[in-house]
């Protein structure tokens, strides 16, 4: 603004203020008259003594309190797990520093400068686009936890709960997880009792256990304090009465050389070697000797001794122990294991050596060309030398394999890598790294790996029991000879060992603030009893079941098999309720048998075991517990009855065969069908198939395969080249319904005959009888006459079904619809060459509503055209790449 012009405000604004201080001097001047006239209409007080002034100290100035200066937080990444702490040490600042922001907007500013990488690409974003988060702290933060914290904090704590073990720092971590759950004290209980060691629970079982949580942790502190203030008085005990000190003569030093004991100053695994005086030393050095083992014709920095004492993992060269004992002692000492090294076509049997002295794993030249392995160069090559610094034969290693599967025993399966070297005596050496990670116990006795790490059972296939699996030629006479490479695909042992952990573990996550449920336990028949315990000794035996403690428990009973048999069942509802649910879909049926047309030869897999091919996920078991009158058990493999079982198996086949599906193989659930146009292609294609299957650990069941037919059965359908039809078994059992008469087997014959809906032309029109009553009102055992004549019509409709081709998108399509007052119904065909005339290649029919009923009947005409292109919008891109015809007839 121009000053010139700015002056007249100026004035205006002085004249405001002068004409305000003038009010107020008025005001202070009749306030004044008016307190003169009280006090002088007050009574004269009486003189008092003249009180002498009180002396006045001054006190010191107080300044107001300090804020505590606190440090700002590290600065936040993105890091999910320090998400609720950067949040809180941000509100402590806000808490105790108030000073330093002046508003809610400069809060948010403040947690955003402590921000780095994506968390501040997020903030900035909101605080340029001015968002109403940037301006208030409180939803700015609840908005960054829900995007950067730990997602499932609770659960996650649940199951920390449940895993965390013995040591000081228990009760301390239990409290700080019980702080993120919500369960009630008598769980809590039960979970902080079931972790304590066996050591702390033999000593409280003599004791009587306190009512409330805080009593027992602090009764198990107490306890455990004295058993380690026990432990610590016995190792002292130990020192203060030291075992005599061990002598002996050592060969490489003369007799009048002085002995010494062995003391904490040695050299680790040197017994006999003290450090020596200086008079030993001057003695060695005047002698010639070596002031290392006293040997004669070498000095110290060569000394074999020493040199032969250095571990191999402080060289930068691949070394071997040098043999020290004659050959055949040496072979007779070998430790030998079976393995098979897994190829893409073929399993390679080969007996390894376990070398306690190589630095690595090593495989022979002359064996890896024999069987076919790829090799790669080192680079740059690898010098090889013995434990005593002498180059072996092979003095470089230039070679190297690529990742192989290597199976140890029945089960036990890793992907690793052989460098190559010239051993003909032991085509595969297994070193010091391999046994160090999977630390074997080995029953010397028998001369077996007896039992494997811990490590083995969270990452390779466990065998228990550990055994040998032998598959004999006469049992799988009915494998083609083609695929006989594949018999141990369907070896029926095989399946029975516990599979290895894998990212398709079955997760059973529960809701927020939830516990599995306690069931009752069923009562059983004498006949029920002896299943049961044959069933619970089998699952043990295999590994499938293990001994529980949890506080969950469901339900075990049996339910009779259509054969006779018995089939256990465990009542999951309690479970299921309180589980998250995994939405992963299962395929259409509609869907694969439209990726079957061209198709000439088929093939199907059935797998065995299904659900018990896929592990419990680590730390979720205990969820699975079920009780029995004999004991209490849960499950290490998916059992049936979980709700998300069907999807986590889906998903864990259909990444199996992800680049085959549609192409030459369909998949739902445990049933596998590869097809192919031509015999040569399929052989391959199936090789493929249980090639995957053997890789991951699947394995089928012989008597449900079937291999290279034209036509076959499969999920209820026979399909072949032509299409697909109903089953003739199926076509049999409705042919044999009788008439149903409650309403469990009314629902039973519809649900059985939805799912051959699409073979029938006007189903829902024709069940619409039958569904009424089983409705609210109506009378399931007394069937009018309109019902009874629905029933025969569906028997006979199903009986005279006809074949449903497969679609051809070159072909031009024909839609016929029609409306009834009830329903509509659709079907869709195709005119082939062959025989000039319409095949049906779908039906489709649904059921009015109430208000569509009341439509005329052009626009209930005009709503199934609707319906029956919705139904089939699917085949709408292969008419418009085919540039196809579409005939709609009504």
């Amino acid at each position: 603004m121009d000053p010139e012009e700015a002056v007249p405000d100026v004035g205006r604004a002085l004249c405001g203020l002068a004409s305000r201080m003038e009010a107020y001097e008025s005001q202070q001047v009749r306030i004044g008259q008016v307190l003169d006239s009280i006090l002088s209409r007050l009574p004269a007080t009486p003189a008092v003594a003249e009180i002498p002034p009180a002396v006045v100290v001054p006190l010191p100035a107080m300044s107001p309190a300090r804020e505590p200066r606190i440090p700002p937080p590290p600065r936040y990444s993105g890091n999910p797990q320090a998400c609720r702490g950067f949040v809180t040490q941000c509100q402590i600042q806000f808490e105790f520093q108030p000073s330093q922001f002046s508003c809610e907007r400069a809060k948010v500013g403040y947690v955003m400068s402590r921000l780095e990488g994506k968390p501040l690409e997020w903030a900035t974003s909101l605080w340029e686009s001015q968002s109403p988060l940037s301006f208030d702290v409180k939803e700015f933060l609840q908005m960054f936890r829900t995007i950067f914290d730990a997602p499932g904090r609770v659960a996650t704590a649940s199951s920390r709960l449940l895993q965390i073990r013995q040591a000081s720092e228990y009760a301390i971590d239990f409290r700080t997880l019980m702080a993120e759950t919500s369960w009630n004290e008598e769980a809590y209980k039960a979970v902080f009792y079931q972790g304590l060691s066996s050591r702390l629970k033999d000593d409280l079982v003599s004791r009587d256990l306190p009512d409330s949580l805080e009593d027992l942790i602090a009764l198990a502190i107490k306890v455990d304090t004295r058993l380690k203030e026990h432990q610590a008085d016995k190792e002292r005990s130990k020192k203060s009465h030291p075992a005599l000190a061990l002598r002996f003569q050592n060969p490489m030093i003369p007799p009048s050389s002085p002995q010494f004991t062995t003391s904490p100053s040695e050299e680790p695994m040197q017994l006999g070697k003290a450090r020596l005086s200086a008079q030993e030393k001057l003695r060695r050095r005047l002698s010639g000797l070596c002031l290392y083992c006293g040997g004669q014709s070498h000095l110290a920095v060569s000394c074999p001794v020493k040199l032969g004492n250095t571990p191999a993992s402080s060289k930068t060269v691949v070394s071997f122990a040098g043999s020290i004992v004659p050959k055949s002692v040496e072979q007779s000492h070998k430790f030998h294991v079976p393995v098979q090294i897994r190829l893409s076509s073929q399993a390679i049997p080969v007996s390894a050596f376990l070398d306690s002295g190589a630095a690595g794993n090593f495989m022979d030249l002359a064996f890896a060309k024999k069987v076919g392995i790829s090799l790669f160069p080192v680079a740059p090559p690898i010098r090889v030398f013995a434990i005593d610094d002498r180059p072996l034969s092979t003095d470089t290693i230039t070679l190297t394999t690529g990742e192989l599967s290597v199976q140890i025993g029945a089960l036990h399966l890793e992907k690793m890598s052989f460098l190559i070297i010239s051993c003909p005596s032991s085509p595969v050496v297994l070193g010091l790294p391999w046994l160090r990670l999977h630390n074997p116990s080995i029953d010397w006795s028998s001369g077996q790996i007896s039992r494997w790490s811990q490590y083995c059972q969270r990452h390779c296939l466990i065998p228990q029991p550990l055994q040998r699996v032998t598959v004999s030629s006469t049992s799988f006479s009915a494998v083609p000879s083609v695929y006989r490479d594949f018999s141990d695909v369907f070896c029926k042992k095989s399946a029975e060992f516990l599979p290895p952990h894998r990212p398709y573990d079955c997760p059973i996550d529960l809701l927020p603030g939830t516990m599995p449920p306690r069931g009752r336990t069923y009562p059983l028949s004498p006949a029920e009893t002896a299943a049961m315990k044959e069933y619970i000794s089998e699952n043990l035996q295999r590994g499938f079941i293990r001994p529980s403690t949890s506080p969950a428990g469901a339900g075990f009973f049996f339910v009779k098999k259509k054969g006779g048999g018995l089939r256990p069942c465990i009542d999951y509802r309690g479970l299921n309720k309180i589980t998250v649910k995994n939405r992963y879909p299962l395929p259409l049926i509609s869907e694969l048998f439209d990726q079957l047309k061209g198709a000439k030869i088929f093939s199907k897999l059935d797998l065995r075991g299904t659900y018990n091919l896929i592990r419990i996920r680590e730390g979720d078991e205990w969820k699975t517990a079920f009780n029995t009158r004999d004991g209490h058990y849960e499950y290490l493999v998916m059992p049936f009855g979980l709700c998300n079982a069907p999807a986590v198996f889906q998903e864990f086949v259909n990444d199996i065969f992800r680049d085959l599906l549609g192409k030459s193989v369909v998949v739902y659930l445990d049933d596998i069908l590869i097809f192919s146009q031509d015999l040569e292609t399929h052989r391959s294609q199936v090789k493929e198939a249980l090639s995957r299957l053997r890789e991951n650990f699947l394995f089928a069941k012989l008597e449900k395969c079937t291999f290279e037919v034209p036509k076959i059965s499969f999920l209820g359908y026979i399909i072949s080249s032509r299409g697909f039809e109903m089953d003739p078994a199926k076509v049999s059992a409705i042919q044999k319904w009788p008439l149903p008469q409650s309403t469990k087997a009314i629902q039973r014959f519809i649900g059985f005959a939805n799912y051959y809906r699409q073979f029938i032309k006007g189903f829902s029109s024709r069940i619409a009888p039958i569904l009424s009553l089983i409705r609210k009102g109506g009378r399931p055992n007394c069937w009018p006459p309109v019902a009874l004549e629905a029933f025969q019509s569906l028997k006979d409709a199903f009986i005279s079904a006809s074949v449903l081709r497969h679609p051809e998108p070159h072909l031009p399509f024909f839609i016929e619809v029609d409306a009834s007052d009830v329903g509509a119904g659709a079907i869709l065909s195709q005119r082939h060459s062959a025989d000039g005339k319409l095949h049906p290649c779908a039906y489709f029919s649904k059921k009015f509503s109430s208000a569509e009923q009341n439509y005329d009947i052009g626009n209930r005409e005009l709503l199934a055209v609707k319906l029956a292109l919705e139904e089939w919008r699917h085949l709408r891109e292969h008419l418009i790449r085919s540039r196809s015809i579409l005939i709609i007839r009504t």
